[in-house]
């Protein structure tokens, strides 16, 4: 084989497995799916369309509405039909007779509504219950989202910390060179460099639980990437407590649940009071007999209450004692609404104050102790240890910072999950903090 021959063998294979590894990287580029741009409303959003939780509440709706039309429903009219006078049980053509006969069952004036009126309590209750689940899925999308964002500032925070202890290295290394500082601070710089990247590994476990975490949330697979467009700050100011107690009161679906169900224990307790009043079956019958001319019966028929003792001490007892159970659960929960106010209230606060006093007085206080003590290192001046310990002061000063700001947006969340809507804006002087 010539050298020329050879040679255009080669650079065909080269040119041949070069196509393919190119058309494996398109298809492998063209499997990843594109990342999920969500803000956080979006988040909550996407929740509320995709969570399979709701999904399956909004079934239950459905079938407390189909409910209604079965409870308001006339019962099917009756057909009956006999032969008389066989020979034989297998000839019916032997018969002498045969009846015809039409039965229509008619409630008494008044009940069929109270079925409804039961029937449609527990569709409002089911809504109810839909609006509530909603809240909470809300409630925990917001949650998730700031996860996220905490847990990427976190991984930032932690960035900076490496690119500071690798300035610490190249300081130490450069007075060490000079003579000033012993070979020890040299090896606890490069100590601190290799703890910071440590942290920075760890970071990213955080990042992909609060990731999968979101994902489950919005009814996706729990490694589907995702990319956030909020950022992670200080809440507004909210409301005073007065006015949220005052809304929680007639936003929060528990209470609407409990009116609707005792609306409909009210009406259950009338239906079974009507016992004294029976339903009427009327029917006509058709008599035929060979011979004899054609006849017609007609029918009527009820019950008769005559065991009424058993009535007032069963369902009429039960109903009355349902309502009186409804009563006190409604007392119940709207003290426990005030307290979940009460608490999510003082969470929420006092998050906020916290945030608000990092921000403005611990964290710019650590970084100009940080900044005086990197200057005074580079020139000499302050020991390692003083740097390292400023350094830690910065980095925990940061970290409260963002574990802060995650607690009061989190605080925010629980608090619009306790009042049960939208958390208005505070009037002019009167906000906190």
């Amino acid at each position: 084989m010539s050298p020329h021959r050879g040679g255009t063998a080669f650079l065909n294979r080269a040119c041949i497995l070069g196509a393919v590894l190119f058309s494996l990287s398109i298809s492998a580029s063209a499997q990843t799916p594109e990342p999920l741009r969500l803000s956080r409303q979006q988040a909550i959003d996407e929740a509320l369309v995709r969570n399979p939780a709701l999904a399956a509440a909004r079934a239950q709706v459905e079938e407390a509405r189909a409910n209604v039309v079965t409870a308001a429903a006339f019962a099917d009219p009756t057909f009956a039909a006999d032969i008389a006078g066989q020979s034989h049980i297998l000839n019916p053509a032997s018969r002498s007779g045969s009846d015809q006969g039409f039965g229509v069952t008619l409630p008494f004036p008044g009940k069929r509504g109270l079925r409804r009126d039961v029937a449609t309590a527990d569709l409002r209750a089911a809504e109810f219950n839909l609006a509530q689940l909603r809240q909470q899925v809300a409630s925990q999308a917001a949650q998730a989202y700031d996860a996220i964002l905490v847990a990427l500032r976190h991984r930032e925070d932690l960035e900076q910390s490496k690119e500071l202890a690798a300035d610490f290295v190249k300081k130490t290394q450069a007075r060490f060179l000079g003579g000033t500082v012993p070979r020890v601070d040299v090896i606890k710089a490069e100590t601190d460099l290799a703890q910071a990247e440590n942290d920075r590994f760890a970071s990213d476990r955080a990042i992909t639980t609060a990731r999968a975490a979101l994902n489950r949330i919005l009814g996706r697979a729990g490694g589907a990437p995702l990319e956030l467009t909020t950022t992670l700050e200080v809440p507004a100011p909210i409301a005073v407590i007065e006015s949220l107690e005052k809304l929680a009161d007639s936003s929060r679906p528990e209470i609407a649940t409990l009116l609707a169900q005792q609306q409909g224990a009210i009406s259950a307790t009338k239906l079974a009071r009507e016992f004294w009043m029976p339903d009427v079956n009327l029917s006509v019958t058709r008599n035929a007999a060979e011979g004899t001319p054609t006849t017609f019966t007609s029918g009527i028929a009820f019950g008769i209450p005559i065991f009424f003792w058993q009535h007032q001490r069963g369902e009429v007892a039960a109903a009355r004692h349902r309502e009186e159970e409804l009563a006190a659960n409604l007392a119940d929960i709207r003290a426990q609404v005030s307290l979940d106010v009460q608490t999510a209230y003082t969470n929420a606060s006092t998050s906020l104050r916290q945030a608000v006093f990092i921000r403005d007085h611990l964290l710019p206080q650590a970084r100009e102790v940080f900044r005086v003590a990197s200057v005074s290192y580079g020139l000499g001046g302050s020991s390692a240890l003083d740097l390292l310990d400023a350094k830690r002061t910065l980095l925990a000063a940061e970290s409260q910072y963002v574990d802060a700001l995650g607690a009061a947006n989190d605080a925010l969340a629980a608090l619009e999950l306790a009042v049960g809507a939208p958390l208005p804006p505070p009037p002019a002087g009167e906000q906190h903090p």
